[in-house]
């Protein structure tokens, strides 16, 4: 007897449907399984097969043929054993054809049956709700994970027995909540990093503020222990609480890189990561056989931090250019392709050296070939892609006594706050939120400059001999400047202090 049941399999963060059909009918007993499979679902006959006799039910020698559609994609992973064990005992006729219908049905098989968690529950069920499918049966450890969709009825099931008595009785069902509600509704917990903790630094602190409230890409500059980390790691603190729609793309990511916690299922912090500089290619940027988001997409809608900038491997470093401009990442492999989001902030820090005091000539014995190298390891195109870079000085020992407290992150948030909302209401009707996303169409309608502002631009491009690129973000931080100031013009003072953050380009690169 044919049958057929849907389960859910995962392109990047997106979910779409696989048909699970089986064939049960009289021959010589076999047991086959196509549709373009990797070696684990092929491996999930044996596992099935031994799940259903420990789970108790009976089936008879048959010529078994199981596919999965569409067949011109490859199924990897073990999400669909759920759907095999119950779309063969449909076909042998142990569970009604109408019993699974409008139901989609996810999950790892144990060979005594039990239902063991896998990866990107929440995308999968977000895509069983868009299909239009009322339920979807989820491991019990997941149940909290894929109840976060609203629009569909989530079960839990510990056991293939249990999956089987539900589906056979449909009164019994209980859905899980939806919790996205409620866990968004809490306070957000506080955080024991504060600003007001960060002594002297009044440029760097200027600078991340900016950066924050326009989205900026920030470059940190100074000797060792100047505070460039311990400020790069303040600045989630002064970012506006997420969305609601952010959250769940940030949680979706995190479903899918299996980095969801089961209790707290929805993220509701603004992400912070900070990658070691010995970190690969694929696991900065995404890739991998099984293409996985890298870091800056878990960094999506935060902060990227890359500490000791030039330590990391210029290949590695070279492959953040794109998803840079793009804010996505798109994986290609030979079978197929996957884009993962990256609209994210980053924040790198770095010393001007490699013992780090140049060019305080008294403590740098470097010497200037040295020197070069060290900087030549950051190249300019990805150096232009930062829009502010602002240099840390050594902060004195009076500066650390000091017993007045520098401004709290919640006094500079209201400020990033209230800009980050002027931009989205100057941005109604298009697809972007923030100064640093600005096209060259919303650079000529937001930044218009009068006669005096153009003429000081021109100047300072044709001195410094800038490039396109930083001729646009100088704009867009300026924009951002001018926010802050509660300017509706782009005045002489934003364009000098935005271009004041570009002006360690020729200090150190020349």
């Amino acid at each position: 007897m044919y049958s057929r049941v849907i389960s859910v399999a995962l392109s990047g963060i997106e979910g779409y449907a696989v048909n699970v059909e089986s064939d049960v009918s009289q021959g010589l007993p076999d047991f086959a399984m196509v549709g373009f499979l990797s070696s684990e679902v092929r491996e999930a006959r044996e596992r099935v097969r031994t799940a259903l006799r420990n789970s108790g039910f009976q089936i008879p020698p048959r010529k078994v043929t199981v596919n999965l559609s569409p067949a011109d994609i490859k199924k990897e992973g073990t999400a669909y054993d759920l759907a095999i064990a119950v779309s063969l005992l449909t076909g042998y006729g142990e569970i009604p054809k109408e019993a699974t219908r409008g139901t989609a049905l996810i999950g790892e098989l144990t060979l005594d049956g039990r239902v063991c968690p896998v990866n990107g529950v929440l995308p999968r069920v977000a895509a069983a709700r868009d299909m239009g499918l009322p339920v979807c049966f989820v491991p019990w450890d997941c149940r909290m994970e894929g109840a976060v969709i609203e629009g569909i009825r989530v079960i839990g099931v510990r056991t293939l027995r249990e999956t089987v008595h539900l589906l056979m009785n449909p009164a019994q069902q209980h859905a899980e909540e939806s919790p996205a509600g409620l866990l968004f509704a809490r306070e957000e917990e506080r955080t024991e990093e504060d600003f007001s903790e960060v002594h002297g630094q009044e440029t760097v602190r200027r600078a991340a503020e900016i950066a924050a409230a326009g989205m900026h890409n920030l470059l940190l500059i100074g000797p060792p222990g100047s505070g460039k980390s311990m400020i790069a790691r303040r600045i989630p603190t002064i970012l506006p609480r997420m969305t609601l729609d952010e959250s769940l793309e940030v949680s979706r990511i995190y479903s899918v890189a299996s980095m969801l916690d089961p209790e707290h299922p929805l993220i509701l912090r603004r992400p912070f990561r900070s990658p070691h500089h010995t970190i690969s290619s694929a696991a900065l940027v995404g890739g991998g056989r099984s293409p996985r988001p890298g870091e800056i997409s878990l960094a999506d809608r935060g902060v990227l931090f890359l500490d000791e900038l030039p330590e990391f491997q210029k290949m590695t470093l070279e492959v953040l250019r794109q998803p840079m401009e793009d804010r996505s990442v798109h994986v290609s492999r030979v079978n197929g392709s996957c884009c993962f989001p990256a609209d994210t902030m980053i924040v790198a820090a770095m010393n001007p050296c490699r013992c780090g005091y140049y060019p305080d000539r008294t403590r740098c014995r470097c010497t200037e070939q040295e020197v070069r190298r060290y900087l030549g390891r950051i190249s300019r195109p990805l150096l232009d892609r930062m829009d502010l870079c602002a240099e840390a000085s050594p902060v004195t020992y009076s500066q650390m006594e000091d017993a007045r407290r520098s401004e709290s992150s919640s006094a500079i948030r209201e400020r990033v706050i209230r800009v980050q909302n002027i931009q989205k209401k100057r941005f109604t009707g298009t697809d972007i939120f923030f100064n640093s996303r600005m096209t060259e169409g919303h650079i000529h309608e937001f930044c218009a400059l009068g006669q005096s502002e153009r003429e000081l631009l021109r100047q300072i491009f044709e001195s410094r001999m800038m490039s396109a690129r930083a001729y646009v973000r100088i704009l867009r931080v300026a924009r951002t400047i001018a926010d802050l100031a509660g300017e509706t013009n782009i005045r002489c003072p934003h364009i000098l202090e935005a271009a004041s953050y570009r002006s360690l380009e020729s200090k150190y690169w020349g």
